[in-house]
Parts: C-alpha cells; structure tokens; sequence
C-alpha cells in the first residue's frame, strides 16, 4: 500500500494547533509567532509535506509561475541568464516558463500571448534588439540597455564599454576597429559608443557585420588583414562570438594576437578563458542582474497599487537598480602596441570601413 501523501491536517495534529495555523504558517500570511512558523515548518519537512500548486492557485488567483522570453536561446549568453533567472525565481518559490523568439518580431509578440495564455503571474522578457514590450496584461521586466524605452535592469553596457576602450587606450592603441552586428542594437549601440568614449582621440573604423554581410554573403571576410595593414592595432567586438570570429579571421591571415593586434569582445562567455590567446572581456553580472528583474515583478504582483512598481510604459515594471556594473577581465588578447605599428598609421583610416564597401 503506497503511503498517504501528509496533509496540512497531520501537522496540525502532530502539534496540537489548527490547520488554520499550519496554512498561514506555510503561506507567510496570518499572525503566527516565528517560534511557532520554524516549528511547523521543520514538522512539515520531517512528513515530507508539498504544498499543491493547483490549490494554492484557486486559494490565491497566482499560478506561482513566471514566464521568460529570450530573444534567441542559441546565443550561449542567454542560457547563462537564463539559469541565473530560475536560480532567483526558485529562491522565491516561482517556477519559470522559457519562450524563445528566435529573433523575430512577431515570434517574440506571440510568445508573450501564449505565456500569458497559461497563466504566469509575471513575465521577464529579453527583447528582440530594436524592440520594446507594452500592453502585456500581467507585469513585465525587461533586460535590454539602460537606453531601450521602458528598460527594467540591465548591465551598464555604455560604462563597460567606456572601461574596454580606456584598457585599450592605456595600451597605447590609437587606431581601432570596432566590430558590431546590427545598428538597431541598443545594447550594440552603447557598447560601442561606450568604447569610442574611452579611446578618446583615437583613429576609430566601424564594421557592421550585418551590412557587410548583406554585400558580400553570411560568413564573408570582415578585412581584417587588410585593417592591419591600414594601421589598426585592436579590434574591439561587440561581443565573445564576434571577438572569437576575429581571432580565427586573424590567425588564419598569420596575424598574431596581441603581439601584432589586440582583439576585445563582451559577455564573458564560458570558452573565453580557454581559446588561445584568453580573450580580454567585459563580465556581466548576470546573477545580480535577475535578482533585481525578479524582484521588481514580484513586488509589482504583491502590490499591484504600488505607483512606483510600474513605469510609464504599459505594464512594464520598474527597479531602484537600473544598471548593473560590469567588469573588466583582462587576459592574453590585449597587450601593448607595438611602437613599428603606431608610427605607420595610417591617417586614410579616417573613413569607415562602411564608408569603404559602399
């Protein structure tokens, strides 16, 4: 015979109080004594008591699940934030609900539909770049850039990217190429506007990889053999992928890294610390970064009149912590410049390499 799952009536029984008690002990809610709340909730333990999330559903109105909508889970950042977003919800007794919009627009409106369909009592969304969430019937946090409309937290893309830029600059290198995938990237945006800021003067090429791409076919040369011989000294990527599509492009032309040119990416990916050389990064605090995004929904959910939970777009929801740090991780990629390569810069280099292709 199976054993009979232990109800809140057997806790109650086992210390002589009413399931009353027991209910609003489990549940945070009521007047019992933390004496009494540690008791009940060491015996409910010991009988192996889970509490049912269908009653507790028609008891509250609360599905106690989150939804999570990524803007493409194949990007190894995102299963990092992803882990670090369950690790935050678990620690406050929510599930999470993974949707991915692979990037497009439409796809990413009818993952919030269905989320919202099953129920979740809030929403996280990493939005597809260029894009912002309003109208959503539950609250929502959004972890883009500190410069996307209705942004909830997100790292201090700018900031980080001014601390990549003077790395580079304290190095010596005053002709750099910055690699970028899109325009329509606010993260992408302030990443390389946060580098321009912290190479002061220097001699700055921008590369659209999207743009090149659409001249020249996906996977196509980004020139960086010619970059070089132009005069460039570092290449700083929008992030590890491109970084790590600029070394290989590198290597391949016999260009050596760092000691011909420094290569920088962001993100911090898991392989950053082992393809050779280590590549130089700027880190996310990703835990920090979903501890606030769920903070901000559940506090939205537990007071929904609260005016300072929801900002001015929809139901997107507010934090006291807008912007998280990022930080610097120097390793072998970036070194100083070397003295040969300075004094040929080439002053041509004024131009884009947008400019160029065109």
């Amino acid at each position: 015979m199976s054993r009979q799952k232990p109800r809140l009536a057997r806790i109650a029984d086992a210390l002589g109080v009413s399931t009353a008690t027991v209910s609003n002990a489990l549940s945070g809610k009521g007047r019992v004594s933390p004496e009494l709340v540690e008791r009940i909730r060491a015996t409910a333990a010991e009988l192996g008591y889970v509490p049912s999330v269908a009653g507790r559903a028609l008891r509250t109105g609360r599905s106690g699940v989150l939804g999570l909508v990524l803007a493409d889970i194949s990007n190894p950042l995102f299963p990092k934030l992803a882990q670090a977003i369950e690790n935050s919800a678990a620690k406050a007794g929510y599930g999470i609900l993974i949707a991915d919009s692979h990037g497009d627009v439409t796809a990413q409106t009818q993952a919030i539909e269905r989320l919202i369909e099953r129920g979740v009592d809030g929403m996280i969304v990493v939005p597809r770049r260029g894009t912002w969430v309003t109208g959503a019937s539950c609250p929502v946090a959004v972890i883009d850039s500190p410069s996307t409309p209705g942004n909830t937290v997100a790292a201090d893309h700018w900031t980080g990217g001014q601390g990549l830029g003077r790395h580079l600059a304290s190095l010596g290198h005053k002709h750099v190429l910055l690699l970028g995938n899109s325009t329509t990237s606010n993260v992408q945006g302030d990443r390389l506007g946060g580098v321009k800021a912290g190479l002061g003067n220097a001699n700055v090429e921008t590369i659209w990889i999207e743009k090149l791409e659409a001249k020249a076919g996906p996977g196509c040369s980004l020139g960086l053999e010619e970059a070089v011989a132009r005069g460039v000294t570092a290449v700083a990527a929008i992030s590890d992928l491109v970084a790590l599509r600029a070394l290989t492009e590198l290597q391949r032309a016999g260009i050596a890294v760092p000691e011909d040119v420094s290569v920088t990416g962001f993100d911090d990916l898991i392989w950053s610390s082992v393809v050779t050389p280590g590549l130089t990064t700027m880190r996310m605090d990703v835990a920090t970064i979903a501890d606030i995004a769920i903070a901000a929904v559940l506090d939205a959910i537990n007071q929904p009149q609260s005016t300072g939970s929801r900002g001015s777009d929809g139901d997107t929801v507010t934090a006291s912590q807008p912007k998280v740090p990022m930080e610097l991780v120097v390793r072998q990629s970036t070194g100083p410049v070397k003295i040969s390569a300075s004094l040929t810069d080439n002053k041509e280099a004024n131009l884009t390499v947008g400019e160029l292709i065109q």
